[in-house]
């Protein structure tokens, strides 16, 4: 969120505020977010684009197949909030150890996280992929309505010294008459098309 304070075109402008995790759900608490769909993203409080029916469509089955390859490994979370290092991101779709009567709080990592882009393509393919790998997500997948395939990322390593970030070395491309099976649940068949609305 910006001081909304236009700078002159020879600077490089204000610096963007960022909030701690306390600051923002104390935001939230107080009513700032009613009727907003916000993550916080390296501590920025980023809003959210409103959900197209392809995606709510795309979410939905993505989960429902997740629960049945998942069934007994893990728990699936629908849309609900990470506690990362400076990031509270919201994924569509994660899958997470255990049971969710294990957490006290919210999860810092997950088994394997599913974002569902139409218009957040860009985004999910390089911030989102930074922030899920620098969590040490092994399975990171997108499912790119417009295009209708999945992108599958695995394998987080560091990149070079001083930048501070990590990046997924596998990036697999699937089309809708393919199959793939998550890191997790290896023996679990996923088609792609089932996922796609």
């Amino acid at each position: 969120m910006s001081a909304g304070v236009t700078a002159p075109a020879s600077s490089p402008g204000p610096d963007p505020v960022r909030y701690t995790r306390e600051e923002y759900y104390r935001l939230g608490e107080i009513g700032f977010f009613a009727d907003r769909r916000v993550e916080r993203i390296h501590g920025e409080i980023i809003e959210m684009s409103p959900k197209s029916w392809p995606h709510v469509v795309g979410c939905r089955k993505t989960a429902e197949v997740m629960e049945r390859a998942f069934a007994g490994l893990g728990w699936v979370a629908r849309q609900e909030p990470l506690a990362l290092i400076d990031s509270d991101p919201e994924p569509d779709v994660s899958i997470l150890p255990g049971r969710f009567e294990d957490y006290a709080d919210h999860p810092q990592t997950a088994l394997l996280i599913i974002e569902v882009a139409d218009s957040s393509l860009d985004n999910d393919t390089t911030t989102k992929s930074e922030l899920y790998a620098t969590a040490g997500v092994p399975d990171y997948w997108v499912l790119d309505l417009e295009h209708r395939q999945l992108l599958v990322f695995r394998e987080p390593v560091p990149l070079p010294p001083g930048l501070g970030a990590t990046a997924y070395r596998i990036h697999l491309t699937f089309g809708p008459d393919e199959t793939v099976s998550p890191l997790a649940a290896p023996t679990a068949v996923v088609k792609v098309a089932d996922l796609l609305p």
